[in-house]
């Protein structure tokens, strides 16, 4: 049976029983732990692109000798500790109930829950922790992410086990915004400064429970820009909910004034009017983002015009666009027939493999089990 993450303010010990229940489960050759070792434990993942866990299989991963410090490590890395220690020196610091840190994360727990009347007492007897910040070493870039109890309503960017949105988590974002929450507060994430907003619109979680359109007007309402903030490759809120295709987000942010004003934005929103407006005057690096998230969103007149401009379809996508990629793996990836049709018709290469997975664009398809798209590739060549 998996594992289950602990409570947040359980005991070293228990920590240190989880590992040996995935240690006895690897050598028995459960899928759950041979899984687990194979995303957590650096012996397991690539030397270059840390996250992505290498090409072996589980009976490789089972008949590994690998001990309770390999155990303990994978368990850190789980709950996105950088390593055993710095799980253990979080675990220390919480065991004092009168400390910064025990509020902290006492607080962060009832955001994430859902639990106002344990967050409002919390902020009464401790106004501080409106301001305060996670002091946890994680395996992240960097490695101390410094969210806010704000941070956390945007389910991404923090510990990947608290990624949740509770279904009141517009009342939450209101409590925390009224009591002092800065609005556009940046952590660091994801190699760089990013607010709330923009790690909300590219987050799952809050979509899947139905509150990522509330929480972006909430945030608004409170004085959240919908402009560009912070520093790295997600500063615009707009492109980054494109990007990541939360097309229902970017839509908000344009209701609440976001400009399109960028090519890439007019075509990863659809806009073909505003798209022939730019275009002409779009440089070489923004015709190439629009192609990208043109394909990846389905928008086959957006792409068509592209192709028609001049634009390459073998052409990897750009940084920061799923640049180990093609416009062809996207869009087979996500079904877009039309797209995938424009494309081929147009000369995309059917044999170009992704750079992290060496796979085709008919083995995207499979993968994201669109057959209608994968017998179309088929038919016309793709192996």
């Amino acid at each position: 049976m998996a594992l289950q993450p602990l409570s947040f303010d359980s005991t070293l010990a228990a920590y240190r029983q989880q590992a040996a229940a995935l240690l006895l489960a690897q050598q028995d050759g459960q899928h759950w732990a041979i899984e687990l070792f194979h995303q957590n434990h650096p012996r397991f993942l690539d030397e270059k692109v840390v996250w992505l866990p290498k090409r072996i299989s589980d009976d490789e991963i089972q008949a590994a000798a690998l001990s309770q410090d390999d155990a303990e490590l994978a368990i850190a890395r789980w709950y996105n500790f950088r390593d055993w220690a710095a799980l253990s020196e979080w675990v220390h610091a919480m065991a004092d109930r009168d400390s910064a840190v025990f509020h902290f994360e006492s607080a962060v727990e009832a955001v994430i829950a859902g639990d106002l009347d344990r967050l409002r007492v919390l902020l009464e007897k401790h106004p501080e922790l409106i301001q305060a910040r996670s002091t946890r070493v994680t395996n992240f870039d960097p490695p101390i992410h410094r969210a806010t109890l704000l941070h956390y309503l945007g389910a991404n960017g923090v510990e990947s086990y608290r990624q949740k949105s509770p279904a009141n988590a517009v009342e939450v974002a209101r409590l925390l915004l009224e009591a002092g929450a800065e609005p556009d507060a940046v952590a660091d994430m994801y190699g760089g400064h990013c607010t709330t907003m923009s790690m909300l619109v590219s987050s799952t979680p809050p979509a899947e429970s139905g509150v990522q359109q509330g929480l972006i007007h909430t945030l608004v309402d409170f004085g959240t820009s919908v402009e560009a903030q912070g520093e790295g490759a997600w500063t615009s809120p707009l492109v980054t909910a494109l990007v990541f295709g939360f097309e229902n987000a970017a839509e908000t942010l344009v209701q609440r004034g976001a400009r399109v004003d960028q090519l890439p934005v007019a075509a990863g929103l659809g806009r073909i009017e505003d798209l022939k407006r730019l275009l002409p005057a779009a440089g070489v690096e923004e015709r190439h983002r629009a192609l990208a998230l043109a394909a990846q969103l389905g928008k086959v007149e957006i792409v068509k015009l592209l192709l028609d401009a001049g634009e390459d379809p073998n052409r990897y996508n750009p940084a920061h666009l799923h640049s180990h990629a093609t416009p062809l793996h996207q869009a087979a990836l996500a079904g877009h027939f039309a797209v995938v049709a424009l494309l081929v018709d147009r000369g995309a290469q059917l044999d170009l493999k992704d750079k992290l997975w060496q796979a085709t664009p008919l083995g995207w398809a499979q993968h994201g089990g669109k057959t209608e798209v994968a017998g179309y590739l088929s038919r016309h060549g793709a192996s």
